[in-house]
């Protein structure tokens, strides 16, 4: 570690006795599934069955405990639209400390809810603005007017010592140090807290941080030398869809040199669909990023890993769309353009001369033109085979009907998927 880090091992380990005084150990749990698949030994750290099913409550709960008598009186304040506020209402409400929570109006009514739950009457929860921007401008307004404390998500030196206690207990309940930990990546509290502590106690621990393709801000600020502003930023891996990484985190992960690379979203979501069925894990699409990367991998056989399940805060409304793009990212999922002759028999032509045996339209979408020789379908199917994709392109060739594959960076296929 080098001067430049604000944050050191000792402080992550202050952090760690005060939270067991708190917070249970989460399980580290060994994977059959992941195990068998990297021919590795595969554990997860499930920071998903935390109280709050989230990591966060670590950097809120450290931060909160640190402040001072005349402080704490004052309260504190937060925005967030997810794990990072029930962090905070759950501390605010064991320590005793008031909190005022900022939510933009498009948070679901159910974290609000459950935001409210695990505050109880330690916790005031307000809607406003359309986007987190707003609410986070609304939290500092009222840090300034009241002299309440803000709690940031991640770029503070306690919340990183909180989130680096995660390194802390894999050691313990391990009983060594670990040849892999993979670490999801938003703004860097969770690996710049748990790199600071492994470069001092495990140094030849491999820490991989892992983050979305569309909003690899960590990435970009070490590639830089400092903290930019992604000019765009995908909100589907919405745990980890952070456009500018903090200051404080940044020069942490840059001290100690941790290792960082991507994950699709679509693979996320092929993962996320495996652990729920076949692990009985519900993971958020942050909370799988960790588990996702071990395919690419380079893992020695026999080694040990450890995967962190960041959280669990899962909308179950998302099922159906987490489906569809795991389909799509599997090469199971395509959609068509596809001009019928207005004729009898044409739909029955399409089904008999084209379908494979195993294909299923899931989607079908027709517009019929009556001054027109034909009219347009948008066509959806679902193959039973990857490999069922040039054999259909081929019969889709030889068809009299006018077909056109959608591509899935069209804006097209992005309204209908």
């Amino acid at each position: 570690m080098t001067a430049a880090s604000p944050l050191t091992a000792a402080a992550v380990d202050e952090a760690a006795a005060l939270l067991a005084e708190f917070l249970p150990p989460t399980p580290l749990q060994r994977s059959e599934r992941l195990s068998a698949a990297t021919g590795a030994e595969v554990w997860l750290k499930r920071e998903d069955l935390q109280p709050v099913r989230s990591y966060k409550v670590r950097g809120a709960f450290t931060l909160i405990a640190a402040l001072p008598e005349e402080q704490r009186a004052k309260g504190v304040v937060a925005a967030s639209a997810g794990n990072h506020a029930q962090g905070v209402a759950f501390a605010g409400q064991r320590l005793g400390v008031h909190s005022r929570i900022y939510l933009p109006r498009n948070t679901p009514r159910q974290k609000r809810d459950r935001v409210a739950a695990l505050g109880g009457d330690m916790v005031e929860v307000i809607v406003t603005g359309e986007v987190y921007d707003d609410a986070a401008a609304a939290a500092v307004a009222d840090a300034e007017r009241t002299g309440a404390v803000i709690v940031p998500a991640f770029n503070a030196v306690e919340t990183m010592a909180g989130q680096g206690a995660v390194a802390v207990e894999i050691l313990e309940q391990l009983g060594r140090a670990p040849d892999v930990v993979t670490v999801p990546v938003g703004g860097g509290g969770l690996l710049g807290g748990m790199s600071t502590w492994l470069a001092a106690h495990a140094s030849d621990t491999r820490l991989v941080g892992v983050e979305p393709e569309g909003a690899a801000s960590m990435a970009a600020a070490l590639a830089a030398g400092a903290p930019v502003t992604l000019e765009e930023v995908s909100p589907f891996v919405d745990g980890a869809a952070v456009r500018r990484v903090g200051d404080l985190t940044h020069a942490a992960v840059a001290a100690t040199g941790a290792e960082l690379t991507t994950v699709s979203e679509g693979a996320i979501c092929v993962e996320m669909l495996d652990m729920y069925q076949t692990d009985g894990i519900i993971a958020e699409p942050a909370g799988a990023m960790a588990t996702t990367v071990l395919a690419d991998l380079d893992l020695a056989p026999g080694s040990t890993v450890v995967a962190v399940v960041s959280g669990g805060n899962n909308d179950v409304s998302r099922y159906a769309e987490i489906v569809e793009r795991a389909l799509v990212h599997e090469g199971r999922k395509h959609y068509f353009l596809v001009d019928f002759p207005q004729e009898p028999g044409a739909l029955r032509r399409f089904l008999d001369d084209v379908l494979g045996p195993e294909d299923d339209i899931t989607f079908f979408d027709y517009i019929k033109r009556n001054n027109r020789d034909t009219g347009t379908a948008v066509v959806g199917l679902e193959l039973g085979d990857p490999d069922d994709l040039l054999p259909l392109l081929a019969r889709m060739d030889t068809s009299p009907l006018g077909i056109e594959t959608i591509a899935p960076d069209s804006p097209l296929f992005r309204i209908i998927g």
